[in-house]
């Protein structure tokens, strides 16, 4: 028993590692102009993770995984309480932050969830709401995100829940960016 749940999080931590690399693209700060600040990157992980929990709530019916996503949020909360500490956040900043962020998190999971159904200005809307961007016009800025985030969607609900429980995940994007324009392309981002 104790080593399956050692294996158990061996995949969630390699799931969230590939996920937290994926954050920490450089498009993301270059050309999409995100500011490259903790909250910024707290919540393009909750966008990033969102989508991952909304394929494991989509095949739970089939597989109970429960307990695989229970301790992958788990350790995403984790992770992120350890790098406030680090960064010198007092016990009682702590907690207040995590409060909101565990609010954060489940408002962009429910805006994820219907992510689809939103329209291009509706989608905007959600980005604008979470990651501040760097941008004085940012409108073309958005379409690329808004772009990047429907394959990035795309690809999570074509995802086998196998990957996901194995932590093999290895997102491509379509596009590559030149002169703020977009060409199709497959490249790993």
């Amino acid at each position: 028993m104790n080593v399956n749940k050692k294996q158990n999080n061996t995949k969630e931590t390699n799931l969230y590692n590939n996920i937290l690399l994926l954050s920490r693209n450089k498009i993301f700060y270059t050309k999409f102009h995100l500011i490259d600040s903790f909250q910024n990157r707290i919540h393009l992980i909750f966008i990033l993770f969102s989508f991952i929990f909304i394929k494991g709530k989509f095949n739970n019916e089939k597989y109970n995984q429960k307990p695989f996503f229970q301790s992958l949020f788990d350790l995403l909360f984790k992770r992120i309480e350890l790098n406030m500490r680090e960064l010198g956040h007092s016990d009682t900043s702590v907690n207040k932050n995590m409060k909101s962020l565990v609010k954060d998190f489940y408002n962009i999971l429910i805006n994820c969830k219907k992510y689809k159904l939103k329209t291009s200005d509706e989608k905007r809307i959600f980005i604008r709401k979470y990651l501040n961007l760097n941008s004085i016009d940012n409108t073309n800025v958005n379409n690329d995100l808004i772009e990047y985030f429907n394959d990035y969607q795309s690809f999570c609900l074509d995802l086998s829940l196998d990957n996901v429980l194995k932590g093999d995940f290895n997102f491509t994007n379509r596009y590559i960016y030149k002169n703020g324009r977009s060409k199709a392309k497959n490249i790993k981002i």
